[in-house]
């Protein structure tokens, strides 16, 4: 019990800077994502879900909360939450944007049934902006510049009917972990 109270004392020491990221807006998340290459998929989605800030820390076992909301048409229809926990090598804290499109009703509709979870195996591209490298797992390309709000992105393929992206905000993590994330849906 001891060990979990460090774990988690650590956790939340490695969040605090990232505090003030957390007042973030949910337009202004969405302009970063339009001015690094996203903007297509906003016009042509059916629906998104959008999280201005993920918080993430860990040391051997981590985790992950943001709260976001979910758009259909454009229009705010609900909140939602993600928790993520892992387990593996990972050590530090970092801040993160990320934002789900849904290609179609049906992929809106099973992210909004109540829970969904995206396993080991979820795809996500990595817009890394002003870190000097590309990354991603789905096949899409990513590309870096010299600004957070000039990252640029290409491809935005859907996997199971659902597009992920992710920006880095800030702070600092070694990972080589698995794990998965839970979203919990409210409608307004």
């Amino acid at each position: 019990m001891n060990s979990m109270l460090r774990i988690t004392l650590l956790i939340l020491l490695v969040s605090i800077p990232f505090t003030v990221t957390w007042a973030d807006e949910y337009s202004d998340t969405k302009k970063i994502f339009e001015k690094a290459g996203a903007s297509n998929m906003f016009g042509s989605a059916y629906g998104y879900a959008l999280f201005p800030t993920i918080g993430k820390g860990g040391f051997v076992i981590g985790g992950a909360y943001g709260k976001g909301r979910v758009y259909k048409g454009g229009k705010h229809v609900g909140g939602t939450s993600m928790a993520q926990a892992t387990i593996g090598f990972q050590a530090g804290g970092i801040g993160f944007s990320q934002v789900i499109f849904f290609q179609d009703k049906r992929a809106l509709d099973e992210f909004t049934s109540g829970n969904f979870e995206f396993g080991a195996e979820a795809q996500a591209t990595a817009i890394t902006a002003s870190a000097g490298a590309a990354a991603n797992t789905a096949g899409n390309s990513a590309t870096a510049s010299a600004g957070k709000n000039n990252a640029n992105t290409s491809g935005g393929r859907y996997n199971k009917g659902m597009a992920t992206f992710t920006i880095t905000k800030g702070g600092l993590m070694f990972e080589a972990s698995i794990g998965g994330q839970k979203f919990n849906y409210t409608p307004l």
